[in-house]
Parts: structure tokens; C-alpha cells; sequence
């Protein structure tokens, strides 16, 4: 046992093993079965080797300190969830006997190697605990990981091409002719000419470049040089370096900004192999909006949620997966995963589990995540890899339909052909990933031998060895994935049963993403819950769910809205009641709260309109009533209080507020153009309404992608797509060589995209660009930056002129009344009205409203279409 590795304060051996024995029934209420409930024994001698249980302790220790003090902790995280001593001890939350996890995964018997924890917390309170482990382990014995910031492929031409003298457009030239990034990672420079280099195809153009343009060749060679040196320290985001000994004995350090946060100087391997123990605390944004949630649901319903408590057979969230409705969930987001689930219909908990491990490179490059849907709903065959082998793996395979999905599994079926133990079956699946032929060709033997003992033809071995080699590069570590489908399945479950108050909590956390709270906001719209703009009378700090189909804009949302503002507005209608009108709002609210410019963002918010004052009439006084406001209450302040300053008036009853707030304010309200341009100033997001609304058939019927699939990943780089949207933002520009350019910021109900107009485009469209004008652009995606973008070629302003006779015919049925002679009928109707108008059906239930959108059945808006629906629905089927 290194000492380096156990921090001070930390139980000794004996303690341990009575720990975790009076951890196992509160992990496991439930009797194991006798395989199981041997194992905390075997697993904790098993750990003892290097001073794992120490380690163990010291992470239950934080966890439990966490989950004591309010804070959300994940249930685990890689493969310290197959660890059954990880469960008993409260680390992880789920149960590796129930889900088949291996804890030689975790921590293999036959390899000496460091256990690695990650957990998982809320991000707002990972420092929390940070802070505890440093106050009980002493602060000269934690410290966070330090990590070099190396000179990138990118940033090397850029560097090089400063330094040669040349002008900054020869650097950003070259780089933009560069490949994408692949996840974040760039491919190096001398992948540019190897042809050995798996992305050398795609290096074409900037290849193209070096070739025959001397100084860009002079660029590159020159880049090559600085490629890959260390430009800067950083701190790791996430890892910690905790001893029993002060850090200063083992690494140097520092501190970055002198604010006494202590940085090894050594990145985490270097650490490492001194014996140094690195903890990761991550920051997860999916707990911090389940707490969000689960605290709503609380005050708003007096349900006191339990997530560990819930069953994994919820009938509502697994309908809300198989409808892929699952915008918002956990690592079920995108658009390509909600339609592979569409196509899956999960039922089970394992279907999560594997849904996230199928949908990767590796596996979908093999088509596996297809192939599970169709074997699962019985439109493929289930095949054994060998006739002789499909008894002996049904247990191993059976559960993903005869495909290897997961680690473990490569694992397991080495234990049950070839007779190896788990840790040697760890060894041989590491192996298999590096794909080495002369690493696999050695391994083969002692493979092949085992299953020759065991009766296996050489057919039979040749044929699980040729289907294991390549899966066990891309199959996944069971253990995150089930850990991480649990995250999933609440945030589901949330979805579905509680929905306005998960998506809140959802738009809370992306307040400063505009694009994604685009998106979001759109989401709410189409199940049925109205998003509502700020009220001083109504809102907090964040968004809030109200009853069960309504959503109020947090405060903070708006800009120039400051929390201390927020605090005292909210203070102010607790203590002295409801604000009743606008000059209400300025007698009872603190001093803080009455400034100019934090007021107009409020009034051009909607944060007012449920007094009855129009914004235009606000936005005319309020500089005037301010100033009085402000000079009463620093008198008030000051001790000097206006003994008439109450009075508002002949015949006043006292409780008007005077001192020149008695004013009237004009009825007249902005024309709808401009009112949605300042309230999406103020909130980055037209919340009231949207010029787009309407007119989404015209969108329909040219676009052929939504901006939220552009920004999303479902397009890949140099793809020609057209969007169609509003201009919301545009600048116009002018290259050295005076051509006029633009910039124009395009958006629709869920996201904004930035067009790039070159001169060329340019010249044939200047005369159109204009803001507020709806359009449609043709253009070229390019994804090479870390924000997408989209090259314009072509833009057309379609004809709105007759937009408003087509605008989606709605009509409201009651859900007690929709049955199938009903909807029959009704099918009947609209066909025989049959047009080029959208239809939209409007679901309103005792406790939501939901809008479908029917998408086969388009009609024509007449008196005979109304007449029809009326006498079949009844009168107020048309009313909105």
C-alpha cells in the first residue's frame, strides 16, 4: 500500500469490511442471491491488493457528505458501477447482481493498476464538495490536476504565418481549408501528405494548396515545427489529487491566479506514476435539472419524488421513448437517436442501456444499432454465430438478441468457452481492442486451447474469434452505459409524468443558449404548454411551472435583469404584497430595483402586461416616474421623509402612491413587428408569439431542414440544404478589396443559423436583405468551425400575400370524445374537403392540451369545410 494513495483520516482494513456490511441492507433491502452475497467478501480481499479499500472509503465518505448536505450525486459513472462493494457502500446506486456487471471490469485481479472513480454531481455544487475534501483531508494534501495546453494543427499555421509576416488571412485561408474536426479532434499536419493517414482523402484542398503555392507550403513546413508543443498550463476540469502525505512531497505546484487554488505542475500521468490517486469530480447539467424538477413537483404538487425509489417499468415513460418524444432527455436529444427509437420501441430497462451503447461509431459503422431494432420487433432473424455455440452463449447473448453489445460480454464469453476467469477474460478483451495481428495471433492460442477442452470444434473457435475481435474494439462498457440509461430513464420519467415542471427545470439550464432554448421553447409549444413572459408578480428567479400546461419566464432570463434586482423584486411583493399596477411596483420595490435601464428591459419583457398597461405607454413614463421615485426613497434613506409624499391627490384614499406617480398611460400599444423584436432583445427568444407563426406550411413546403437539424449534427459538412426563416440580425461588411459582403442571422421556431453572403451572392440579393423579412436560403453547411455555418448561394422572399388564407385550419376536440367512429368520421370529412392548408388538431384534456399536427390530410378553408366539422364536432370545434 502506497501511503500517497490514502488520505489522512482514512478507516484501516478492519473498519472496512464492518462498513461495508453495514452498508449491504440499505444498498439492497432484498436478499441476495448465495452467488451475490458472497462476493463482498471475495471483492474486498480481492481490492485490498492496492489499498483500494481505503480508496473505497474515501469516496463513500464524500458521497454520503454530498447526498447529507442536498447535493445530487449521480448513481455512477464507467466501471465502478460493477462494482458490488461500489453499491453496498452507497458510491453507486445500481445493482450489479440485477444487471449482469462485472466487477473484474472495475478492478481486474490479473492487472495491478489504480481503480479509477468518476462521480458525477450537480454542477452547481461540485465545488461544495471540492471544498469538503480539502477541508477534511487538509489543504496541503488535495490539489486539482494540472494538464498542457499543446499547440493544435490549426493554431500552429495561424502562429506561423503571424510570425513569417504574413498578412492574418493567409493563416484563416489555410486553416478553413482544412478538415473538420472529428469530436473535437483535428487531423495533424503531417495527415495532410501520408497517405497512410485514415483522413488523408479528405485533405484534398489544403493539400492542393501546399502543392502549389509556395508560401503556403513555407506556412506549413514551418508549422510542423511548433505542432504538438506545450503553449500553456491549464487545471483539469474535473480531476483532483488527493494523499496522505502533503502533495509538495511528491509533485511541484502552483497556482494560476494566485487565489490559492492549488495545481500540480505534473499532468495526471506523470501522478500517476508516483501512486498518486486522481478522483474526478464531474459537474452533470442532467442532475442539476432533475433537482430542479423534482423541487417543483414538491412545492407544486406535494409529491416528494424518490428516483432511486421508482420502478423501471413506468408505462408512461417508456410510451414517451417509443414515440422518440424524448427532445430534452438524457443522451436521447438528438434527431437521428429519437428516430432509432422510434424504430426500436424500447420496453425495458435494457433497451436504454443498450440504445446508448449502440449508437456510436463503431457499432453503427457495423449497423448493430439496426439490427438490434429489427431483431428485437422480430423483422430479423436472430442467427447464432456457430450452431455448436448457441446454447452455451443463449445466457451471454440471448439478452441482445445474439449481438455483442457490451464489454462484459466479450468477457463473459471467454469464461464460458475457454474457461478463463474474469480478469484473464478483462486481459484478452484489452487485448482484442488494440487490434495488434501479432498481439491477437499470441492470444488466439490460449484461447483456442481452452475451447478444444472444452469441446469445441476448430470451425466453431475460428468462427466466435473472427465476430469477438472486432466487437470488442467497439462493444461498451456495460457498466456506464446501465449507470448512465439510469440518468436517462428519470429524466424520461420526469418527461412524461411531470412534464411542465421538467421542462422548466430544462429551460432554466440552457437560459444562456439561446439556440437551445430555441429549441426547447418550440418543444413546450408542441406539447401543449404555454411559456408565458416574465411577471413581477408571478415570476422567480428561474422558470417555473404553473399547474400542469404553464411555464413563467425566470426573471434572470432577461437581460439586464440582475439577480440582487430579482431578489428584491420577489422580497418586495412577499413583504408589502402583489404589485397592482405600475406605480405600485415602483412605491413598494427597493432603490436597487429602480433603475432605468434594468426597467426598460422589464417593460419590453411583458414583465408588466398583466397590469393592463401596454409597453408603449410604459416605455413613455417610466424614465420620468423613476427619477421621483428615486429622489423619495434616498430621502426616506436618509431619514428625511416626505410627510405628503403619500397623498396621491383630491379625494386620494391614501393607498394610491404619489410623488408623481399619479400619471395615465396611453392604450396604444407597437405594432406586433416591432413589440416581438423588443421582447426578443430583451429575452434572446420571441416568447409571446412569432412572426413565423402562421405561416409554417410556407416554411414546409420549400425548406428542406429545420436550423435545429443544421446546428444538431444530422447534416454533415459541405451538405446544400435550404432553410427557410426570418432575418433576425444582419451585418453588412467589406472586403480589402471593397466588394460588399454580409453576415445575416437566420432563424426559425427552434434555432438560428449565421449565412455567410459573399460578394458574389451578395450583389444578387443586397436589395433583399433586409431584417424582419422572411426568407429562404440555399447554401452550402460548412462545420469546420466550432459554431456551424451556412455559405449562401441562392435566397428567394416568398409571396406571404395569401399566407394568412392558408394558415393551418386548428380544430379542438375534447379527449373525451375522441373514439374511433369519431376519428373515422372525421378522416372522412377532411378528405372530402381535400386542399394545400395544414390541419392541426387541438387535444384539450382535464389536465393538458396537446397540438397534432396531421400531416397526410391538407384541406380547403371554406364555409362547406366548417359547416361540415361543426355539425359533426359541434360549434366551438373552430373557436381556437
Amino acid at each position: 500500500c502506497r501511503a500517497s494513495t490514502c488520505p489522512r483520516g482514512t478507516p484501516r482494513s478492519p473498519g472496512s469490511r464492518r462498513r461495508s456490511a453495514r452498508g449491504w441492507p440499505s444498498a439492497s433491502p432484498a436478499a441476495f442471491p448465495r452467488t451475490g452475497r458472497s462476493s463482498p467478501r471475495t471483492r474486498w480481499t480481492s481490492s485490498s491488493r492496492w489499498a483500494s479499500r481505503e480508496n473505497f472509503l474515501v469516496v463513500a465518505d464524500f458521497i454520503m457528505w454530498a447526498k447529507n448536505n442536498g447535493i445530487a450525486v449521480g448513481p455512477g459513472r464507467g466501471s465502478a458501477a460493477g462494482s458490488i462493494v461500489s453499491y453496498a457502500l452507497g458510491i453507486t446506486d445500481l445493482d450489479p447482481v440485477e444487471h449482469g456487471l462485472i466487477f473484474e471490469r472495475f478492478l481486474n485481479p490479473e492487472r495491478v493498476s489504480m481503480p479509477d472513480v468518476d462521480i458525477d454531481f450537480d454542477e452547481r455544487r461540485r465545488g461544495e464538495v471540492i471544498r469538503y475534501v480539502t477541508e477534511k483531508y487538509g489543504a496541503d494534501k488535495v490539489a486539482q490536476i494540472g494538464t498542457y495546453g499543446t499547440i493544435k494543427a490549426k493554431n500552429a499555421i495561424k502562429d506561423s504565418a503571424r510570425v513569417l509576416g504574413y498578412p492574418y488571412a493567409m493563416g484563416d485561408r489555410i486553416t478553413k481549408a482544412m478538415p473538420a474536426d472529428v469530436l473535437g479532434k483535428g487531423i495533424p499536419l503531417s495527415g495532410i501528405t501520408d497517405e497512410k493517414h485514415p483522413r488523408y482523402s479528405e485533405a484534398g484542398e489544403v493539400r492542393g494548396m501546399y502543392e502549389n503555392e509556395p508560401d503556403v507550403k513555407k506556412v506549413i513546413d514551418t508549422a510542423r515545427g511548433i505542432e504538438g508543443l506545450v503553449r500553456q498550463m491549464g487545471v483539469h476540469a474535473a480531476g483532483v489529487i488527493m494523499s496522505s502525505e502533503t502533495v509538495t512531497d511528491h509533485v511541484p505546484v502552483f497556482s494560476p491566479k494566485n487565489d490559492g487554488q492549488v495545481v500540480t505542475q505534473w499532468d495526471y500521468p506523470t501522478c500517476e506514476s508516483l501512486g498518486l490517486l486522481k478522483m474526478d469530480f464531474l459537474g452533470l447539467r442532467n442532475l442539476t435539472i432533475m433537482d430542479d424538477a423534482v423541487k417543483m413537483v414538491r412545492a407544486n404538487k406535494g409529491v416528494d419524488l424518490k428516483m432511486l425509489d421508482l420502478s423501471l417499468d413506468d408505462p408512461k415513460t417508456f410510451e414517451l421513448l417509443c414515440r422518440g418524444d424524448t427532445l430534452g432527455v438524457f443522451q436521447f436529444d438528438g434527431g437521428p437517436m429519437r428516430s432509432l427509437l422510434r424504430m426500436m420501441k424500447p420496453d425495458h430497462f435494457e433497451d436504454i442501456s443498450a440504445v446508448s451503447a449502440l449508437y456510436r461509431p463503431g457499432p453503427m459503422g457495423m449497423n448493430s444499432h439496426i439490427n438490434y431494432a429489427l431483431r428485437k420487433n422480430g423483422q430479423q432473424e436472430i442467427t447464432p454465430i456457430h450452431p455448436e455455440l448457441e446454447e452455451p452463449l443463449k445466457e451471454v447473448l440471448g439478452i441482445t438478441y445474439g449481438l455483442i453489445v457490451y464489454q462484459e460480454q466479450v468477457q463473459k464469453a471467454a469464461q464460458v468457452l475457454a474457461g478463463y476467469s474474469l480478469g484473464q477474460a478483462d486481459l484478452l478483451r484489452r487485448a482484442m481492442g488494440k487490434k495488434k495481428q501479432e498481439v491477437l495471433d499470441k492470444e488466439f492460442v490460449p484461447f483456442q486451447k481452452g475451447c478444444r477442452e472444452r469441446g469445441y470444434s476448430d470451425e466453431a473457435i475460428q468462427a466466435v474469434w473472427d465476430v469477438l475481435v472486432p466487437f470488442a474494439g467497439y462493444a461498451f462498457n456495460k457498466a456506464h452505459s446501465s449507470a448512465y440509461g439510469l440518468v436517462t430513464y428519470w429524466t424520461a420519467y420526469l418527461k412524461a409524468n411531470y412534464p411542465a415542471e421538467y421542462m422548466a427545470a430544462l429551460l432554466t439550464s440552457v437560459r444562456d443558449d439561446k439556440d437551445k432554448s430555441a429549441v426547447y421553447l418550440n418543444e413546450c409549444r408542441r406539447m401543449g404548454i404555454k411559456v408565458l413572459t416574465p411577471n413581477v408578480n408571478e415570476s422567480e428567479a428561474n422558470f417555473t411551472a404553473q399547474g400542469d400546461d404553464v411555464i413563467l419566464f425566470g426573471l434572470t432570463a432577461v437581460r439586464n435583469v440582475g439577480q440582487n434586482v430579482v431578489e428584491a423584486i420577489i422580497r418586495g411583493r412577499k413583504s408589502k404584497g402583489k404589485y397592482s399596477s405600475f406605480p405600485d411596483y415602483l412605491d413598494k420595490v427597493e432603490a436597487v430595483v429602480c433603475n432605468k435601464r434594468t426597467t426598460e428591459s422589464l417593460i419590453k419583457a411583458g414583465a408588466f402586461d398583466e397590469m393592463g398597461h401596454t409597453r408603449k405607454g410604459l416605455t413613455a413614463h417610466y424614465e420620468t416616474m423613476i427619477d421621483n421615485v428615486v429622489a423619495v426613497k434616498r430621502k426616506e434613506a436618509e431619514g428625511q421623509f416626505d410627510l405628503f409624499g403619500g397623498m396621491g391627490g383630491e379625494g386620494g384614499d391614501g393607498e394610491a402612491p404619489g410623488f408623481g406617480l399619479d400619471i395615465e398611460f396611453s392604450d396604444i400599444e407597437w405594432d406586433k413587428a416591432y413589440l416581438l423584436a423588443q421582447e426578443r432583445e430583451m429575452l434572446g427568444l420571441y416568447v409571446s408569439d412569432h412572426p413565423l407563426f402562421g405561416i409554417e406550411h410556407v416554411l414546409n413546403d420549400k425548406a428542406d431542414a429545420a436550423i435545429s437539424q443544421l446546428t444538431g449534427g444530422e447534416h454533415a459538412d459541405g451538405a446544400i440544404v435550404t432553410i427557410g426563416g426570418i432575418i433576425s440580425g444582419l451585418q453588412r461588411k467589406m472586403t480589402k478589396q471593397g466588394n460588399a459582403w454580409a453576415i445575416a442571422t437566420v432563424e426559425d421556431l427552434a434555432g438560428s443559423i449565421e449565412c455567410m453572403f459573399f460578394p458574389a451572392t451578395y450583389q444578387l440579393v443586397s436589395t433583399q436583405l433586409v431584417e424582419d423579412v422572411v426568407v429562404f436560403v440555399k447554401g452550402r453547411l460548412d462545420k469546420r468551425e466550432d459554431i456551424p455555418r451556412l455559405v449562401a448561394m441562392e435566397m428567394m422572399v416568398p409571396d406571404l400575400s395569401e399566407a394568412g388564407a392558408n394558415a393551418p385550419v386548428t380544430i379542438t376536440i375534447p379527449t373525451v370524445k375522441v373514439t374511433p367512429p369519431l376519428v373515422e368520421k372525421l378522416g372522412e370529412v377532411l378528405t372530402h374537403h381535400r386542399g394545400s392548408t395544414e390541419v392541426r388538431i387541438k387535444l384539450q384534456g382535464a389536465r393538458k392540451t396537446t397540438v397534432l399536427r396531421l400531416d397526410k390530410h391538407r384541406v380547403t378553408p371554406d364555409p362547406a369545410l366548417f359547416g361540415d366539422l361543426k355539425v359533426l364536432l359541434g360549434a366551438s370545434c373552430l373557436a381556437g
